[in-house]
């Protein structure tokens, strides 16, 4: 199976399993992923993402900033903002 065919199978349970997994450092029947593990699933997630999640979803994101410098609401902390369970 190469990595092409891998990202077609995942769902988003694995897509769970390998984001916990990367976050820990190991899986979820407590093994430590190798350097190898981890860095091709977190390529599996973020791919999984690009397909799957819209960009503000996505792990890492960071809102853009007005043109201006002035804050956007998600970037002003004197904003309230709602809570987000993800």
């Amino acid at each position: 199976m190469n990595f092409e065919q891998l990202l077609v199978s995942i769902n988003p349970d694995i897509y769970e399993n390998l984001k916990r997994a990367v976050e820990l450092g190991k899986w979820p029947d407590g093994r430590v992923l190798t350097r190898e593990q981890r860095e091709l699933s977190l390529q599996a997630v973020i791919a999984y993402e690009t397909r799957h999640l819209p960009e503000e979803e996505r792990s890492g994101y960071i809102p853009p900033k007005k043109q201006d410098g002035s804050k956007t609401p998600e970037t002003d902390p004197n904003t309230e903002q709602p809570l987000k369970w993800n």
